[in-house]
């Protein structure tokens, strides 16, 4: 559809998507994209617009007024707003914008991990891989193609997917990201054997207090919460799968003794694992 906005270009086009209920509570979904002109002296100002915005600068630049700050974007840079707040921009010289809304039921959970590591403004070192997403999602309605909702859920899946993968590197020193991945993969590895905080802040090459705050901070479990939980999903998986007897699966999965199993695991489950084991869950 042409755009009939105010200092909007007349070459603008903009397309709004309706999701269907199930849509709505199991996919991501676009609510409106568009390619914009904006002309100088173009201005938004609203109280909120229930959803999400990306939106990449092809061209010119805008000043954008969000939570208390305001800054110029220049060409090359992307835009994140959570636009469920109150947001402003305008420009006096004019830009061009490639942009969609979206929502979800897991919107916000990705905008607040995305933004933690690139802020609301930023620019990539690969911007393409995100454009050519960006542009597929366009391309989508002004072509006309049938709309299948998975694979519109697909595409910001994988628009998210690659802004969380572009943070910027930092100095050594001061980068701790993908420290929680290597712990976890060498949990997930060495988890029946005796893991101590201090085994695994020396692998991670920092403090023990640093160490078991990072880690919470990226998983949401300290060390010890985490290890204790794959040990009872293991064992969760060998009570249902295996002959082993819970004494075995109690050492197998790198308990200390067939007490303190049964223990966690019941606290866990609200079950032995004998009683677990012949359940139907």
């Amino acid at each position: 559809m042409k755009s009939c906005e105010n200092f909007v270009s007349e070459q603008s086009n903009y397309f709004v998507h309706l999701p269907s209920a199930a849509a709505e509570k199991t996919f991501f979904y676009p609510i409106c994209t568009g390619d914009f002109i904006y002309e100088a002296g173009y201005s938004l100002k609203r109280e909120a617009y229930d959803s999400f915005l990306l939106m990449y600068i092809r061209s010119g630049h805008l000043t954008l007024e969000y939570e208390g700050r305001t800054e110029v974007v220049n060409a090359g840079s992307f835009v994140l707003l959570d636009c469920y707040r109150p947001h402003v921009y305008y420009s006096d010289t004019g830009w061009e914008s490639l942009w969609f809304h979206f929502d979800g039921p897991a919107a916000r959970a990705h905008y607040e991990l995305i933004t933690s590591q690139l802020g609301q403004l930023f620019t990539l070192a690969r911007p393409w891989p995100v454009l050519d997403k960006m542009t597929s999602l366009y391309r989508t309605f002004l072509h006309g193609e049938p709309v299948r909702e998975a694979l519109l859920s697909k595409l910001i899946t994988d628009i998210l997917t690659s802004l969380l993968l572009s943070a910027p590197s930092v100095p050594a020193a001061a980068n701790h990201t993908g420290i929680a991945e290597d712990i976890v993969s060498y949990i997930q590895e060495h988890y029946a054997e005796d893991l101590t905080i201090q085994k695994l802040a020396s692998r991670a090459g920092l403090s023990q207090y640093h160490f078991i705050r990072i880690f919470r901070r990226e998983t949401g479990f300290t060390p010890h919460e985490y290890i204790r939980n794959f040990r009872i999903n293991t064992a969760k998986y060998l009570l249902k799968t295996s002959r082993l007897s819970v004494k075995d699966i109690c050492f197998e999965t790198g308990f200390s003794s067939v007490s303190v199993f049964c223990s966690a695991f019941r606290k866990k489950n609200g079950l032995t694992p004998t009683e677990y084991r012949i359940s139907g869950s």
